[in-house]
């Protein structure tokens, strides 16, 4: 998410509607789609925004928490539907996963993917690390020279399929 651009609401919650929240983020995000183990078994595509940018509305007692490995992450989803529509994950948990599948429509007018290899996490986390140091020296040579190493690539923009109401 880029920090400069203007903030709107969006709402999102679960299929079956008990856990309902709020979150400030600009009209066009980047997500990510993890081939991790827990994201490519629930086909979780999901972007990020910081905790103070985010408010459950409703369902925290629907809300049930998964963790494994390091216990970083924490894999919440509706304990009556099933649906993972936000989580914390283990590369940012300092803020708040959200599945772009989960956003009410109307209000995401971009969303461009990018493909994170998380089945190599540890090797992925520490590419994407010494890429963002890289450009924040203003070392444009390291940074494209590992840009194609970096542990993920563009996807497509998805602005028309973003969910339908139904």
């Amino acid at each position: 998410m880029d920090s400069n651009s203007h903030l709107e609401s969006h709402q999102g919650g679960c299929h079956c509607g008990r856990i309902r929240y709020k979150f400030e983020a600009p009209k066009s995000v980047t997500a990510f789609k993890c081939n991790c183990s827990m994201c490519s078994k629930r086909g979780n595509i999901s972007f990020s925004v910081p905790k103070h940018n985010f408010s459950l509305l409703s369902g925290e007692s629907y809300i049930t928490t998964y963790s494994f490995g390091t216990h970083t992450a924490k894999h919440t989803f509706c304990n009556v539907c099933g649906i993972t529509s936000f989580n914390i994950s283990r590369s940012n948990p300092h803020a708040v996963s959200i599945n772009v599948n989960c956003v009410d429509p109307g209000t995401l007018t971009h969303v461009e993917i990018l493909s994170f290899d998380g089945r190599n996490w540890e090797r992925t986390h520490y590419l994407r690390t010494k890429m963002k140091e890289a450009q924040l020296r203003g070392d444009k040579d390291n940074s494209s020279n590992e840009s194609s190493d970096q542990g993920y690539e563009v996807g497509s923009d998805v602005s028309n399929s973003l969910p339908q109401s139904h």
